[in-house]
């Protein structure tokens, strides 16, 4: 990674990590009786806690990235409330994945998981509120079109919905101890992973008035994105540690749960990532030299050790 390019990328998680502080909301409200109010409290305690506290803000920097690389004139304002709703979506699928009836993780990015660091029941509406929390804040961009806001709002609920994430998280849940083939493994992860980081790109494309061709192409190079990051989480799942990726090295392979490695070998999942990264760059053909921090981007998903 160039030194150019991994301060943009600090950039990026600076810019959403402020924008996130500002837009994640409160409980505030005159229908609040003051003895309820620590039980609200503690509820945006942990909010806060899963949504703030690291994170490598991926999807943020791609509706940034997107925006500007189809019109380097888009709302830097409108394309921070996108860039905190899709995150938000993003930190309660984290939330809801590591509970016990899910994944029943113990550490995420380094800390305690939200039901770990609070109790199960909070965490479970933390996530509920982020969810809720994401979609009004597509309600309130500034100078967009009500077309373009409902547009905003259906890529990310359909990627957030059964049709995406949660169809994703159910078939995985259902893989888990049985022998699947490759096919079957990329449904998964298209919907579970892909789905979220296509929808992040698709609404900076939509943000910032993308031509049909245009958006055709982001889509293309998110859907190679989206699957090789999740190759790339496979094989950090078995060269990295527990210290270095913020939470527990092994714990894929620990539920016998599919993996690319597990299908394709160590060596063969690199490869599917270096193919993958290929075809991002291949989406990428008819932009431009703005469309650059997409290119180091993709090359960044390969390559992280985290």
């Amino acid at each position: 990674m160039n030194e150019s390019f991994k301060a943009y990328l600090q950039q990026a998680k600076s810019r959403a990590d402020s924008a996130l502080t500002r837009y994640v909301g409160n409980f505030d409200s005159p229908y609040t009786a003051n003895n309820t109010s620590h039980y609200l409290a503690r509820l945006q305690q942990a909010i806060e806690y899963s949504l703030i506290n690291g994170g490598k803000r991926i999807r943020p920097m791609l509706v940034y990235a997107v925006a500007n690389a189809i019109n380097s004139e888009t709302s830097d304002s409108n394309a921070d409330k996108v860039a905190c709703a899709v995150e938000m979506i993003h930190a309660y699928s984290l939330i809801h994945d590591d509970l016990p009836a899910m994944d029943d993780d113990d550490l995420r990015r380094g800390q305690p998981t939200c039901h770990n660091a609070f109790d199960e029941a909070t965490a479970i509406l933390a996530g509920d509120a982020l969810q809720t929390r994401a979609i009004e804040l597509l309600t309130e961009l500034e100078d967009c079109p009500s077309k373009t806001q409902l547009a905003l709002i259906k890529i990310l609920t359909a990627a957030a919905g059964q049709q995406g994430m949660v169809g994703g998280q159910l078939i995985d849940l259902n893989a888990v101890d049985q022998t699947i083939d490759l096919d079957h493994l990329e449904t998964i992860h298209r919907l579970k992973t892909g789905a979220l980081i296509r929808a992040a790109a698709a609404m900076g494309a939509t943000l910032a008035n993308a031509s049909p061709q245009q958006l055709q192409a982001i889509d293309r190079y998110a859907e190679a994105i989206g699957l090789a990051f999740q190759v790339q989480d496979d094989i950090l799942d078995i060269e990295s540690d527990t210290a270095t990726l913020g939470k527990t090295q092994g714990a894929d392979q620990a539920l016998n749960k599919p993996t690319y490695p597990a299908l394709l070998g160590l060596e063969g999942a690199k490869n599917k990532a270096q193919q993958l990264h290929q075809q991002a760059l291949n989406a990428l053909t008819e932009l431009d030299d703005s469309a650059d921090s997409l290119r180091e981007l993709s090359s960044y998903i390969i390559s992280r050790q985290h």
